[in-house]
């Protein structure tokens, strides 16, 4: 119940801190990001690029993190969408680009960072982080950042330079609170990993003793 109550906290943060960029009109990275890219680009609908492109990182996910991590993100994924568009039964109102990017950066970093430590993510790039952490002990924080920057760079032809500035600034603070909390997301990983080692060792004895 705890670890569900958390999941939802961090999906609810991650959601505001998303509504806030968009009434910022400043720009967010990862599989999010690109979707939003390619579907203008294509004049494809957003969910069916945003579907499309996390199949391979849910597969990723399933053979190197295990079906727990994978169906909590699935779970999570869902609830940010679900969260984010509420946004449409707001009332109209925007945020100036400078204080959204600052304000929606710091709450979508703490939003990911509570996911992180609780063994879920929000799909795609997120996935690819946490199993680089897992695996080489690499900063999730500085690899979210990477994998963000690119997806901006991508898209400064559509948003122009001030604004792909400020979504760089942005994804910078996100990823430097995901930074901040990267000792604790690892010894969740690593919990996680001990857990499955221990299911693995207790279904191995009941086998034998059988």
């Amino acid at each position: 119940m705890k670890r569900s109550f958390y999941i939802v906290l961090g999906c609810l943060l991650t959601s505001i801190g998303t509504i806030i960029l968009q009434h910022a009109h400043v720009m967010t990275g990862g599989t999010a990001g690109l979707s939003l890219i390619l579907s203008y680009m294509l004049d494809i609908p957003f969910g069916a690029v945003f579907f499309l492109i996390n199949i391979p990182f849910y597969v990723l996910a399933v053979r190197v993190m295990g079906w727990s991590f994978t169906v909590a993100t699935l779970v999570s994924v869902t609830l940010v969408s679900f969260m984010t568009g509420l946004d449409r039964l707001l009332p109209s109102f925007s945020i100036p680009m400078s204080v959204g990017a600052v304000l929606g950066g710091a709450i979508i970093g703490f939003g990911i960072s509570m996911l992180f430590m609780n063994r879920t993510s929000l799909g795609g790039t997120n996935i690819l982080a946490l199993i680089l952490q897992k695996k080489l002990n690499w900063n999730p924080g500085k690899l979210n950042f990477t994998f963000d920057f690119l997806v901006v760079c991508f898209g400064f032809y559509s948003i122009g330079v001030v604004q792909g500035l400020l979504s760089i600034l942005s994804i910078a603070i996100t990823s430097g609170i995901i930074s901040y909390f990267k000792s604790k997301i690892a010894a969740s990983n690593q919990s996680t990993q001990h857990h499955g080692h221990v299911q693995q060792y207790s279904a191995q004895t009941t086998i034998k003793a059988s």
